[in-house]
């Protein structure tokens, strides 16, 4: 115990001689009165999501913004980089690996940031910058970063050992994840209520199904009453996690979290049984395999085909005049529309959702090695966290994007041309707030923040999102060394497991889902259980036993 405690001290010893250096650096480069003397320029990576009718997302009216104020407030000039939204785990991998990322990286998966973290170059250098030393120098210049997510989210993934900070988590402003949709027109059209359980959504599947002509008409062979794609475990979830039992402890959560889909929680596997059970009665998209984007399973509902499907609690409101249901309207007629449900109770009766935390469930702000401006990126990290910047790349011009009401409510109107946002609320760009983030007027702007939806409808959704939901307890354990082992592979294999279990005939379900869950184990699942259940013990005293 004394050895370790001497080694921290020694640790933290050299992180603040390390920042005293930097702080001295960056002085004598000319960093004066919170602006650099002398122009500096950083690479800042930002997703292209290939939307139909958007923008070129490193190059349009919200990107001027943010370069003209950076350059106004710092001195710094900002390039941006466009990487694949849905390819981004390998996208960014590539880049790491090619020496060519962008100074300010962000992703989903923090097994490749720890990943490369731990590539130690002939100098003895991380492939990461250790961000701890900087937050600390420059915490004043980090007002606004601090005010956003607060000093101790700020170290939400520090080690407990070393003290290093890989990482910066962006915040969800809105914890709201996955909601359940159904088409409303055609509940009325077959004269259906709004399913509230397991079984009459079902119910509800087969209806769709039986009455193809009915709904289609013309169009009945392209009938799909439920639609999903290859990422079973985040498409399906509500359904999945309705078969865990409402009793599980959060040490349980933790030793077997590891899959962010919960596809190890006790009970998954029944959730993904009904889906198998869906799919071999022709009620579930059967195509769904093929594809691994959202384009042509979104065009199927634009053009009115879908019956169901379970997404992000906003994701037929987003995108404006192109957002799916507006599609509907204009396809289908003005009473086509996707509407919330919340209807897949657990053993107790509740509809439970497993919660991301407010920080630590989003994307993960980083800085590869080839960084040479970590000031500068910090700086930019701090302008992009601003109050004011959310709220302009949220909002945009008043009159042109959105109208405030007498009570402060901000409404978004349908955006065109150059004003297009390429993602809802600008997320993309507001990489450390996910979530309409406009101080006292978000309640009230919500439900008008997605031009030509109801009110009642947006505000459901959001509500259902949230319904119920559990957050699971944060153990701080650092770094996991067999999840940034096997993080991407099993990841890879979580989603072949998955879509091959859905697709498999009925009675050869449990042979393949068991064969899948064998190798997933084997290559490496059971190595992280193991290290979960060791660090829980070693760093939180608690014995975890099944």
């Amino acid at each position: 115990m004394k050895r370790i405690l001497t080694l921290v001290l020694s640790l933290a010893l050299l992180a603040t001689l390390f920042a005293t250096v930097a702080f001295a650096d960056v002085e004598d480069a000319g960093f004066v009165d919170g602006k650099f003397t002398e122009t500096r320029h950083i690479t800042v990576e930002i997703y292209n999501r290939n939307n139909d009718g958007g923008t070129d997302p490193t190059d349009n009216v919200w990107t001027n913004y943010i370069k003209e104020q950076m350059l106004e407030r710092y001195n710094v000039a900002v390039e941006f980089v466009s990487v694949g939204r849905w390819t981004e785990t390998d996208d960014i991998s590539n880049l790491l690996a090619a020496g060519s990322a962008p100074d300010i990286c962000y992703t989903y998966g923090a097994n490749t940031i720890i990943t490369y973290a731990n590539m130690i170059d002939a100098e003895g250098n991380p492939g990461v910058i250790d961000l701890a030393p900087y937050l600390e120098t420059y915490k004043d210049q980090l007002g606004d970063l601090i005010a956003l997510l607060g000093e101790e989210n700020l170290y939400y993934d520090q080690d407990p050992a070393t003290g290093s900070v890989w990482m910066i988590e962006g915040r969800r402003a809105d914890v709201s994840r996955i909601t359940t949709f159904i088409r409303k027109d055609w509940l009325d059209a077959l004269n259906l209520e709004e399913p509230t359980t397991l079984e009459e959504f079902h119910d509800c599947l087969v209806a769709f199904r039986d009455n193809a002509e009915t709904l289609l008409g013309a169009d009945a062979a392209q009938m799909i009453p439920y639609t999903t794609s290859t990422d079973i475990g985040w498409r399906n979830d509500l359904l999945s996690v309705s078969f865990v039992p409402d009793d599980v402890d959060d040490e349980t959560l933790f030793v077997f979290g590891y899959d962010d889909r919960h596809l190890l929680y006790p009970g998954y596997k029944e959730g993904i049984r009904v889906l198998n059970q869906w799919y071999n009665e022709g009620l579930i998209w059967k195509d769904f395999g093929l594809y691994n984007d959202s384009t042509v399973e979104d065009n199927n509902m634009k053009a009115g085909f879908v019956g169901a499907f379970m997404h992000n609690w906003d994701y037929p409101f987003r995108n404006g005049n192109d957002s799916i249901n507006a599609n509907l309207a204009r396809n289908v007629g003005e009473n086509a529309m996707f509407v919330p449900v919340d209807c897949f109770p657990n053993d107790t009766g509740v509809t439970r959702k497993f919660m991301g935390a407010a920080v630590g469930s989003d994307r993960k702000i980083f800085f590869p090695s080839t960084n040479k401006e970590p000031l500068a990126s910090l700086l930019y990290v701090n302008f992009i966290s601003s109050a004011d910047t959310i709220y302009y790349l949220q909002t945009g011009l008043e009159g042109t994007n959105y109208v405030k009401h007498d009570d402060g409510a901000i409404e978004i109107l349908p955006a065109t041309g150059e004003w297009v946002k390429n993602s809802g609320n600008n997320i993309d760009y507001t990489m450390t707030c996910n979530g309409l983030y406009l101080g006292e007027a978000t309640g009230a702007s919500t439900a008008l923040s997605y031009p030509g939806i109801p009110a009642e409808v947006v505000i459901k959704a959001n509500e259902y999102g949230q319904n119920n939901g559990r957050f699971p307890k944060h153990y701080n354990v650092g770094t996991i060394t067999s999840e940034t082992k096997y993080g991407s592979e099993l990841s890879n294999l979580r989603d072949e497991l998955l879509t091959n279990a859905v697709m498999a005939a009925v009675d050869q379900f449990d042979e393949v889902y068991d064969g899948y869950m064998a190798q997933y184990l084997t290559t490496g699942g059971n190595e992280i259980i193991n290290e979960r259940i060791e660090l829980l013990y070693s760093v939180y005293g608690i014995e975890y036993e099944e």
